[in-house]
């Protein structure tokens, strides 16, 4: 009896037919692993949107998380004019303007928060000012994934949140 070619020997068949087996099911287990994560990642995905309300005699702005992930906020920046603001009240166009904490907090998923509410009869006063107001917000999820977004509402996917210390919205 002649000696079997090594592919021809049931030994080398069968764990060659085991390492096969074996490849496809780590190529499964890690297409997996990798799809639970980005599911994972979608299910926590916050998106903040700014918007304001104005009518005759209201002005306000608003922040809310349109997403199904907490916004962590990491910093404001507002400038009026070309130049920063580190409070609303730095604006001196009207008093008594309702202020909110805008930077450095968590916004759940489906909230909203108000930083700057006013009502009374100076409320076209702010709707002028308005049109020089520009803010940014930078915001990340829980998986440090960190967004840019301004008025225009069109997140920016960024590395991450750096910002210099003269420009912080500090209100």
């Amino acid at each position: 009896m002649g000696s079997l070619k090594w592919y021809r020997n049931p030994e080398m068949i069968i764990a060659s037919s085991a390492l096969f087996i074996g490849l496809v099911t780590a190529f499964t287990s890690i297409y997996s692993a990798y799809v639970d994560r980005e599911y994972a990642r979608a299910a926590v995905w916050p998106r903040l949107e700014i918007h304001r309300s104005f009518g005759p005699d209201s002005f306000s702005y608003s922040v809310s998380n349109s997403g199904t992930g907490p916004a962590l906020i990491k910093y404001a920046k507002i400038k009026h004019n070309s130049v920063f603001i580190k409070r609303w009240s730095d604006l001196n166009v009207v008093e008594n303007i309702t202020q909110s904490h805008l930077g450095n907090r968590t916004l759940s998923p489906q909230n909203m928060i108000t930083p700057l509410s006013y009502k009374g009869d100076k409320a076209k006063v702010l709707l002028r000012v308005d049109e020089s107001i520009k803010i940014e917000l930078c915001y990340c999820s829980i998986y440090d994934e960190c967004w840019l977004v301004d008025r225009n509402n069109r997140p920016i996917s960024i590395d991450s949140c750096v910002v210099r210390e003269n420009e912080i919205f500090l209100q």
